[in-house]
């Protein structure tokens, strides 16, 4: 049986982020998260806990085996919950936080804010400054403006709750390394790729299913290829 692919989202974004990557797989079963933590409305943000239930509850609605792709702070919610429900067959983090039990985003950042979050500490939410530069450094300006135009607030407190689960200890891995990541430092990402069963490198910014659609699709056939196998 093939495997459906459950995509989740990093901070600041929503599901639109995959639509040039959903047109690239033609007609591959795909469901997208769309996570609380990250909105319009700083009032209304989900925190990681919202945020693995929304995963959860996806990934629970699939009958059958399924991959889950994470962006960046996506991996979080991903690896709380993935490893729980469902027949999860495969992890891929692109460019995203593969952490550990006990670990939180700001702790791996090794609790300092990084200078292009504008932090609102009372109303408790997080907006990217200079989003074109940090998240799409190799998109045409015109796609990387419409990108930015997309873009909510991200719940402060999402980045500061630890994982209680870690489900790349049970579930086959692969890390997509972004080497040209604003972002996430290349460093980092490798340090967390160790993690991984495999790793992969990517020639693009911090958001390759915008700049390189076609190329995250064909990586994500060979994974959806490997569950189906291991079935």
């Amino acid at each position: 049986m093939t495997p459906t692919l459950v995509l989740v989202h990093g901070a600041w974004h929503d599901t639109w982020c995959w639509e040039k990557l959903i047109e690239s797989l033609g007609d591959t079963e795909i469901r997208t998260v769309s996570l609380p933590s990250s909105g319009d409305d700083p009032s209304a943000l989900g925190d990681l806990r919202a945020d693995a239930d929304a995963v959860r509850s996806v990934i629970a609605s699939v009958d059958g085996p399924v991959v889950v792709c994470a962006h960046s702070y996506g991996g979080l919610p991903a690896t709380e919950v993935a490893g729980e429900v469902g027949d999860v067959r495969r992890l891929v983090y692109l460019c995203a936080f593969q952490l550990d039990v006990g670990e939180s985003l700001l702790g791996a950042a090794g609790g300092r804010r990084p200078e292009w979050w504008g932090v609102h500490e009372a109303q408790g939410y997080i907006e990217a400054l200079c989003p074109r530069e940090i998240f799409y450094g190799d998109l045409e300006a015109e796609a990387a403006s419409a990108a930015t135009a997309r873009l909510g607030y991200q719940s402060l407190q999402s980045v500061s709750q630890p994982l209680t689960r870690a489900a790349w200890r049970t579930i086959p891995s692969t890390y997509v390394v972004a080497e040209r990541d604003a972002a996430i430092p290349v460093a980092v990402q490798e340090a967390m790729a160790q993690r991984a069963h495999q790793i992969r490198y990517l020639d693009t910014s911090h958001s390759p299913y915008l700049s390189q659609p076609a190329l995250v699709a064909d990586l994500l056939r060979e994974e959806l290829a490997k569950a189906s196998a291991e079935g």
